[in-house]
């Protein structure tokens, strides 16, 4: 992760000579970067509006949220670190301290993710929170924080794919001159429009706690399958030299949709409980 300033062009779409400085501002040997900053107003937008409908909408108490998100935000940093380490050993094995060098990169979202649901719901399970509608309230806060974060690639000219001809393709130093699939852009977008459309699902259409998860697991999961085949920075398996997240991703996809069918046609079931109808938000 560098501190140059990159010149980042759109020409197809006629947009040219963006200067993107991955840095907002150095104090001393304190310095704010654009990546760090995305990832903390993704989180922060996403714990306010998590705050905002859980109790209305899904029937979980907020301060019990709160305490479910303190401590998956510091499990969500150690995952998404081991997760990394985990797929690129070779790069570690010979100096173990270098595993705490976050502030040099090397964090996986997927691991991120595992790691937040991980901690979120042992909390959950402490305070006897129910968990299934935990779970769709969560993943709706994933999908803003992984769309805000994603431009934080962007700043740092990343997680971009392999080179096109489309019309948004991007060119940047980092793509050596090459105009490529700008991945983060595919990824923040589809995860703001599963946002939109899980958010109106969820106020009018949700028949049962874990429902929204479910769906989210699909729908992330289908995409991510799919961008990840594009990217050039993939974290790959060490036997089958095949991309984690695209396992990863189509595992989400059946389990998902195995679940959404069984709950389809078992209606009223011990796999997810129905829910009452929620009164309806006015917002």
């Amino acid at each position: 992760m560098g501190d140059a300033i990159y010149h980042v062009s759109f020409p197809g779409l006629g947009i040219n000579d963006l200067n993107i400085n991955p840095i907002v501002f150095s104090f001393g040997g304190f310095t704010v970067r654009w990546y760090g900053l995305l990832i903390a107003t993704g989180l922060v937008l996403a714990v306010v509006y998590a705050m905002l409908v859980c109790k209305k909408r899904f029937g979980v108490d907020p301060d019990k949220l709160l305490n479910c998100v303190l401590v998956g935000l510091v499990t969500a940093i150690i995952g998404a670190r081991l997760y990394y380490v985990a797929f690129q050993w070779d790069s570690y094995k010979g100096d173990l301290l270098k595993i705490f060098s976050i502030n040099e990169g090397g964090l996986a979202i997927y691991g991120g993710l595992i790691g937040a649901l991980i901690g979120g719901l042992i909390v959950a399970k402490i305070c006897k929170v129910n968990i299934p509608a935990l779970l769709d309230v969560a993943v709706l806060g994933f999908l803003i924080g992984q769309g805000f974060g994603r431009w934080g690639n962007f700043t740092n000219q990343e997680a971009f794919g392999t080179p096109t001809s489309l019309p948004w393709g991007m060119i940047s130093e980092n793509t050596g001159g090459v105009t490529v699939h700008p991945c983060f852009l595919y990824e923040s977008l589809w995860c703001l429009l599963g946002f939109v459309l899980l958010h109106f699902f969820s106020k009018y259409l949700r028949k049962y706690d874990g429902q929204v998860f479910l769906l989210y697991l699909v729908w992330y999961g289908f995409e991510r399958m799919i961008v990840e085949g594009l990217r050039t920075d993939s974290l790959m398996t060490p036997i089958f030299n095949l991309r984690v997240s695209q396992i990863l991703s189509a595992a989400l996809v059946v389990v998902g949709l195995v679940f959404l069918i069984i709950n389809f046609i078992r209606k009223k079931d011990a796999i997810a409980v129905p829910i009452k109808r929620i009164e309806r938000e006015d917002t």
